[in-house]
């Protein structure tokens, strides 16, 4: 057993055998310390299987391992070793698939279910499969202090939150979606780590004085990061080829202070491309980037990174403004008549423009001609989204249902990979809340009067946030599944089905170019044509009814229109998919 702890002066194994005393570590080179007399990870030189066991540093008391697999006791206690155990899970017939033009479903494991687990959402995983997902995204499962959160305050990367159920539970998770024939998506986060349990800086200087809006900047460029560089890439690694996740979510990249010639995310990419080539089996990694950077999905002979993907909000702002008319924040931008066409022509609206919103110019064009539209994951709403609203509600709380229908066209039947929220698809009444359960007071205090504080900024009255360190944030945030059984419910899921049908059995709508898509717009007339190929999405943003200049054969509609002499005619608030007749 080895721990890297350049920092220490000396360091010592501790066990949960009360009657054994303190095993003494010696140094091992380059920072690193190993149980005296023990050749690395050899017989006897550590605990089995199971085990509890911390470290010691410089005589204080014991803090769990950096690299622990496991934290039964929640992340100050001590660690446990687990393994994940290749023959003891089933021949699931996956080979894996990229995720680019994809159908990825983003989940909480806490919230999707009443019981809030893993092997819970299990027994949901059919109705996605019902659904046409190819993805499930799960949002962060690494250790963090409390029993539920976001889970992007995690601390122990390497582990699996125990309240929902460990690293067990989640590889029966990933075989129950591999069998189905749906891949695993995992969000980790590599920026910060959260304010409870971090005791990195015990053992060396895994952060730096750098901030991020979240607490202390991960050392990737200063004196000892090849090491922090090697934990990083280690855990990716690890999440592919021990586990069999198919793909991770980089999230908030852009808080990545790397200053080397070879950035992080590239390091972590030509990393990935290697193991894949190993395995034999594809791995993705999309960013979450607020850049509007291409170099995260240039391929590296193009002076890029190579990642798979990344997230694009601008897709999301462009057509939740011209369908909501909301514009404050970062929405104001997006109010341009041309904002929607632009993201479908060329992936980013700021792209060089000037943002009011940061005040300064932002982005830089996608060449379009060498990067497909399905490196960029496009989606009406998301955690981020509807979670960082003051209330958490979703769409379906203030749209139609003929609004929710266009939001859901334009990116089913779009060239970009895309990405649904749990309950968008029958447009859920349940909001998704910012939460929290940290157990200290004075953090979860923190906490709370910073989160109104911010929403206060922006002209929200502070009372009506909800608290995040209450129960019943938590509980409220939960999918009432039984939503379903109600015909409103249910005819959102009907059209979601069928959106994501045509999706997969229209040649013309699985192209995945920019060259496959045409846009057609009238502002004051309230319409907004989306073309694929032959394919037509119309779209009626006005709530009058409105005649649309087309001649169309409907496949699809959310309300039926009417064919007239100069044009089509539809009712307002709509979406109709057909194809064009000459």
């Amino acid at each position: 057993m080895r721990v890297w702890a350049p920092r220490a002066g000396s360091v010592g194994l501790r066990t949960d055998d009360e009657a054994a005393a303190d095993r003494p570590m010696e140094v091992d080179g380059g920072g690193w310390w190993r149980v005296s007399g023990a050749a690395g990870a050899t017989a006897g030189s550590g605990p089995g299987l199971g085990a509890r066991y911390g470290f010691v540093v410089d005589g204080a008391d014991p803090i769990p391992d950096p690299r622990a697999t496991r934290l039964p006791d929640g992340v100050h206690g001590l660690a446990a070793l687990s393994a994940v155990d290749p023959a003891s899970r089933p021949d699931t017939g996956w080979t894996g698939r990229s995720i680019r033009g994809a159908v990825i479903y983003e989940l909480h494991v806490g919230t999707f279910t009443p019981a809030g687990t893993l092997d819970a959402a299990i027994d949901r995983l059919d109705h996605l499969v019902d659904l046409g997902v190819d993805f499930v995204e799960v949002m962060p499962l690494n250790a963090f202090n409390g029993d539920h959160g976001w889970g992007y305050d995690g601390v122990g990367w390497f582990a699996v939150h125990e309240p929902y159920g460990g690293p067990d539970a989640f590889v029966r998770f990933i075989d129950a979606c591999h069998l189905r024939g749906v891949g695993v998506v995992l969000d980790v986060v590599y920026n910060h780590l959260g304010p409870s349990g971090n005791y990195l800086d015990r053992f060396g200087p895994y952060l730096t004085e750098g901030a991020t809006g979240w607490g202390a900047a991960v050392n990737l460029s200063e004196a000892d990061s090849d090491e922090v560089r090697s934990f990083i890439v280690g855990n990716a690694l690890r999440w592919f080829a021990e586990f069999g996740v198919d793909a991770l979510r980089l999230d908030a990249v852009h808080a990545l202070a790397d200053h080397r010639a070879v950035h992080i995310l590239e390091e972590l990419a030509v990393s990935t491309d290697a193991l894949a080539a190993d395995l034999d089996r594809p791995f993705s990694l999309i960013a979450e980037s607020d850049l509007n950077d291409p170099r995260m999905i240039l391929a590296r002979a193009d002076g890029g990174y190579g990642l798979t993907a990344q997230w694009n909000d601008d897709v999301h702002h462009a057509i939740h403004a011209a369908v909501s008319g909301e514009r404050q924040g970062y929405y104001a931008d997006f109010g341009d008549p041309d904002a929607l066409a632009k993201v479908f022509r060329g992936g980013f609206y700021h792209d060089g423009t000037y943002s009011s919103f940061r005040r300064r110019g932002h982005g830089r064009p996608i060449p379009t001609d060498v990067v497909r539209a399905s490196s960029l994951v496009a989606f009406t709403c998301d955690h981020d989204q509807v979670g960082n609203r003051a209330i958490g509600d979703r769409p379906s709380a203030y749209l139609t249902g003929g609004q929710l229908a266009i939001k859901a066209a334009l990116v089913l039947l779009s060239p970009f990979t895309a990405m649904l929220f749990m309950g968008e698809e029958w447009g859920a009444d349940t909001p998704f809340q910012f939460f929290t359960s940290h157990p200290e007071p004075e953090l979860g205090r923190a906490t709370a009067e910073g989160r109104r504080a911010e929403f206060a900024e922006h002209g929200w009255d502070s009372a009506d946030v909800p608290d995040p360190q209450a129960e019943s944030t938590f509980l409220d945030s939960k999918l009432d599944w039984s939503e379903i059984d109600d015909p409103a419910h249910r005819r959102v899921l009907d059209f979601y089905r069928a959106l994501i049908h045509l999706r997969r059995t229209e040649p013309d709508i699985a192209r995945d170019d920019f060259a496959s898509v045409a846009v057609e717009h009238d502002a004051d007339a309230g319409w907004f044509v989306l073309h694929r190929g032959t394919m037509s999405v119309v779209c009626v943003l006005s709530p009058d009814e409105t005649v649309v200049p087309i001649t169309l054969e409907p496949v699809l509609a959310w309300s039926d229109g009417g064919v007239v002499s100069d044009g089509l005619r539809s009712p307002g608030h709509n979406v109709i998919v057909g194809r064009r007749v000459d």
